[in-house]
C-alpha cells in the first residue's frame, strides 16, 4: 500500500484511465475494486490518511520533481531551492528598452516575447548565455528595479482514481431552488475533453498551445466539478459557459509560468470574472504581477493550496495576497490530512469521497485540494457576472457568510472562514457506474 500511495503521490496517477500529473510522465498502475459503500466509509480513504500521515509528503514533492529532471533534463533543470524550471531561460515583466539592450550586451538573447494585451504588459523570455542561476542574478543586479524570474514550472495538485464497474446504481441530481448559471468563469488547467456527456449544457471556450489543445484527466475532473450537468452529477456552476486554458498541451514544460501568465492575460481579455486554478508551484515574481494586476482588475482567482502537508511552505498562487486558496475535507468535514495549512486557506470544500468526470466517459474518484478549489470557484462565479473589485470583494464576504464554521473561532488555518458546498459531493457510488 505504501507503494501505491507514493506513486500516487509522485504523478498523480488516474489509476487504469488517463494519466494525470506530471507533463510527459507516464506511470500505468492496476486498477483498484471497491464495493458499493456508502459515501461516509470508504476504507481506501481510511487507508489514504493513514498512508499520509506516515509519509514525509515535502520528501515527496522532490522526488517527484528529479524524476521529472531525470526524464527531460535536456529542457528542465532545478532552480537552487530545487523547484523545476525551463532549462536556460529566464522572464522579465515589462523591461525596459535599455534594460534588454544592456541584457543583449551582457550575452542574453530574446527567445520569445508575449504582450498580455489585457494587462498592457509584457512577459519577455531570455536565453541566458550560461548558468541560469547565476545568470539571472546577474540580470537582476544589473537592473534592481526590474521583474526577473526563473520560467517556474506549476503541476496539478490532486489525483484521480478510476475503480471497476460493479454496477451501482446513482440517482438523479436534485435541482436546488435558486441555482442559476453563472455567465461565464475561467480554468487555468490541462485541456478539458468537450466530448464528455456532463458538458453537454455547457458552452466551452479552450485555448492552448499555438491553437493545440490536449484534453487530459485532471482539467476534465477539475472542469465538470466546475461547470458540469448530467442526470446524475451537478458541478457548482452547472451549465455555465467555461473559458478553459490548456497550458500543458502534452509538453515536457508544460505548466511554464510564462504560459499560465499568458492564460491569465486571455481570461482577462474575454472578461472572465472568476478564475480557478488547481496548481501549484514556488513563488515567481513575474506571474505574481500578472495575479495581482488580474485581482486589482476586479477578478478572483481561485486556488489550490496544495497537498504537501500541514507543515509544508505556502505554495503559490494560492498563497499570495488576495487569492482564494482553498482547502479539502472529507465527507466527514475532516480537513485532508495531505493539505496545506497557513492563512492563504480561506475557504474549504469537498475534496475527497466523491466523484468527478473521468476521459473519455464515465466518473472517477478524485481526491486532493485540486478538486475543491472549483467548487468554491464556481459558488463565487455565480455571484459575480463581470469584473469588478468592489463586487468581486462582496462575493466573497457572501461566499464567507454562507460558510459552515469549522474549527477554531474565526478564520483558521485549517478551513479559513469554513466549508462551503458540502451539497455538491456527488456519491462515490457514481465511479462504479460503466463508462459506456
Amino acid at each position: 500500500m505504501r507503494m501505491f500511495i507514493l506513486t500516487l503521490c509522485l504523478f498523480g496517477a488516474q489509476i487504469a484511465a488517463a494519466q494525470v500529473g506530471l507533463p510527459g510522465v507516464r506511470v500505468p498502475l492496476p486498477a483498484v475494486a471497491l464495493p458499493n459503500l456508502p459515501s461516509t466509509d470508504l476504507p481506501q480513504d481510511a487507508k489514504l490518511d493513514a498512508e499520509f500521515r506516515g509519509t514525509d509528503l515535502r520528501a515527496l514533492r522532490t522526488l517527484r520533481i528529479r524524476i521529472l529532471l531525470r526524464a527531460h533534463r535536456d529542457v528542465i533543470e532545478a532552480d537552487p531551492h530545487g523547484n523545476p524550471i525551463v532549462r536556460g531561460e529566464v522572464l522579465a515583466l515589462a523591461p525596459s528598452a535599455s534594460a534588454l539592450q544592456a541584457a543583449a550586451a551582457a550575452g542574453f538573447s530574446v527567445v520569445r516575447e508575449s504582450t498580455l494585451g489585457a494587462l498592457e504588459l509584457r512577459v519577455v523570455v531570455l536565453r541566458v548565455p550560461a548558468g541560469t542561476a547565476r545568470a539571472l542574478a546577474r540580470l537582476q543586479a544589473a537592473d534592481p528595479a526590474g521583474i526577473y524570474d526563473f520560467n517556474h514550472i506549476y503541476t496539478e495538485s490532486g489525483a484521480s482514481m478510476a475503480v471497476s464497474a460493479v454496477g451501482a446504481q446513482a440517482g438523479p441530481v436534485v435541482e436546488e431552488p435558486g441555482v442559476t448559471r453563472a455567465t461565464r468563469v475561467g480554468l487555468i488547467d490541462s485541456g478539458v475533453d468537450p466530448a464528455h456527456g456532463v458538458f453537454s449544457e455547457s458552452t466551452l471556450h479552450q485555448r492552448g498551445c499555438s491553437g493545440r489543445v490536449v484534453p487530459h484527466a485532471h482539467g476534465t475532473a477539475v472542469a465538470s466539478l466546475l461547470v458540469g450537468k448530467a442526470p446524475t452529477f451537478r458541478g457548482a456552476a452547472p451549465g455555465s459557459q467555461l473559458y478553459a486554458a490548456d497550458v500543458y498541451c502534452g509538453l515536457p514544460t508544460g505548466g511554464a509560468a510564462e504560459v499560465v501568465a499568458e492564460a491569465f492575460a486571455w481570461l482577462m481579455q474575454e472578461k472572465v470574472p472568476v478564475i480557478n486554478v488547481s496548481l501549484v508551484g514556488p513563488p515567481n515574481r513575474v506571474l505574481e504581477g500578472v495575479v495581482q494586476r488580474a485581482i486589482g482588475a476586479g477578478h478572483i482567482v481561485v486556488a489550490a493550496v496544495g497537498n504537501d502537508g500541514p507543515a509544508a511552505p505556502p505554495l503559490f498562487p494560492a498563497a499570495w495576497p488576495g487569492v482564494i486558496g482553498v482547502t479539502g475535507v472529507d465527507a466527514r468535514r475532516r480537513v485532508l490530512v495531505e493539505a496545506e495549512r497557513g492563512p492563504q486557506v480561506k475557504f474549504a470544500a469537498p475534496a475527497a469521497q466523491m466523484a468527478a468526470a473521468r476521459t473519455p466517459s464515465g466518473y472517477t474518484l478524485v481526491r486532493g485540494t485540486s478538486f475543491a478549489a472549483p467548487i468554491v470557484a464556481g459558488l463565487l462565479a455565480l455571484k459575480l457576472q463581470a469584473p469588478d473589485k468592489e463586487a468581486a470583494d462582496l462575493a466573497v464576504a457572501a461566499l464567507a457568510r454562507e460558510a459552515v464554521h469549522l474549527g477554531s473561532a474565526g478564520p483558521n488555518a485549517l478551513y479559513g472562514s469554513g466549508l462551503v458546498g458540502e451539497a455538491l459531493r456527488s456519491q462515490p457510488v457514481l465511479a462504479n457506474l460503466r463508462a459506456d
